[in-house]
């Protein structure tokens, strides 16, 4: 699925959004997930935390028009894409929550489909991309080091 540039900044806006309740704080909120549940069927994007509070809520007329079904495989790599923007414009960075905490997107029946974003000060979350094809270089390193 192919979202509007209008669509992509309105998803952004409802981040920054719910992530902006967090911002400021006197003490340090201990979040351990921020949930993100796109909805196929109404097309809404419904942002809460642990508790299930809602921080924020928006709808995407592509996603109520939009009948696929890989769907949540769609929306995890648009939000990941996301949320790694906003993780290096530092949005994250001033937020009064407790690392580490994630993103994760949930499915209408609020289970996890996929961890979105781990934030943490000491952790760095490795992509599939940048993982492919480092099973085989870490094979051949290893034969090449013990045929020496």
């Amino acid at each position: 699925m192919k979202l509007s540039q209008q669509s992509l900044s309105a998803i952004e806006k409802a981040i920054q959004k719910a992530v902006n309740k967090y911002a400021g704080l006197p003490e340090q909120s201990i979040v351990t997930d921020i949930h993100l549940q796109p909805n196929q069927n109404s097309g809404d994007l419904i942002i809460f935390d642990d508790e299930d509070k809602e921080l924020a809520c928006i709808s995407i007329e592509e996603w109520a028009n939009d009948d696929s079904d890989d769907f949540y495989e769609e929306m995890q790599h648009i939000l990941q894409t996301l949320l790694s923007k906003l993780k290096e414009e530092g949005t994250f960075d001033r937020l009064a929550i407790m690392t580490p905490y994630n993103f994760v997107l949930v499915d209408e029946d609020k289970e996890t489909v996929a961890e979105l974003l781990i934030v943490d000060d000491d952790t760095l979350i490795v992509n599939d991309d940048l993982l492919k094809g480092l099973d085989e270089e870490l094979d051949t390193f290893l034969k090449d080091l013990l045929n020496n």
